[in-house]
């Protein structure tokens, strides 16, 4: 099996849709995708994903068949930080508020912590996990501990149409890390795809493998710049965006 988690195109927030760069993202990806196999297509409910999704499923002539998931939506998750910063994402907080913690960094006890708890992190992370993991039962793939069992392995392509937070708690899940160094270490710009492969190296025994990230290379041929959505400044001095 194959998964590409793909990464709505440049957004207009206010609006919830895509701004006029965004809208030429998505076209550009459809032409990508256009040209791919792609079985089965997801979308988050928001509508900067799913307009992002019409492309490609208009592209594949598989308008009909996009299954809309709650679970997909971008995960937010109101935070008081222990500095006391209050924060309305989880992928937003300074290196001096989560690397020296080594809990941050734990798959299994990273939300473990005081002010995740009162957040209801946790019960936020199953909801999303919950739906993974459904919908690749559904596919064959059913987890267990942290592998996936299969009684026949597959060769068909899943596509998550979602949002950047969110990637990143689907690819924790999938290859047990905590999502919080991914929140902060990793940034899926406006349309990127995102590959991950099955490896079921034992008969009935499946993990999934990252064999491309972030990919825009449908942007660099179309002559598209890439957006800075989900960045930060590069360095201090500059008029870039610091929170």
């Amino acid at each position: 099996m194959r998964i590409l988690i793909i990464r709505h195109g440049d957004p207009d927030y206010v609006n919830d849709t895509l701004t006029e760069k965004g809208h030429r993202e998505a076209k550009l990806l459809a032409e990508k995708l256009g040209k791919e196999k792609i079985d089965y297509i997801y979308s988050s409910p928001l509508g900067r994903a799913k307009h992002t999704c019409d492309y490609t499923a208009k592209a594949l002539g598989k308008e009909k068949e996009i299954v809309i998931k709650d679970w997909l939506q971008e995960f937010g998750c109101p935070l008081t930080l222990p500095s006391g910063r209050e924060r309305g994402i989880p992928w937003d907080m300074l290196p001096g508020e989560w690397k020296d913690n080594p809990k941050m960094y734990d798959y299994q006890d990273w939300y473990k912590q005081d002010f995740y708890e009162t957040a209801e992190m946790e019960r936020r992370y199953r909801h999303v996990i919950d739906g993974l993991d459904g919908v690749l039962k559904e596919h064959g793939y059913t987890r267990q501990g942290g592998v996936y069992q299969t009684e026949k392995g597959n060769t068909d392509t899943i596509a998550f149409f979602c949002h950047f937070g969110l990637e990143m708690v689907l690819l924790s899940h999938l290859c047990d890390i905590s999502p919080v160094p991914l929140w902060h270490h990793f940034a899926a710009l406006p349309t990127s795809v995102t590959t991950l492969y099955t490896e079921e190296r034992r008969e009935g025994i499946a993990t999934f493998r990252c064999c491309g990230f972030g990919d825009c290379g449908h942007l660099y041929a179309g002559g598209e710049p890439l957006s800075k959505a989900a960045r930060f400044c590069e360095i201090y001095d500059s008029d870039e965006r610091h929170d």
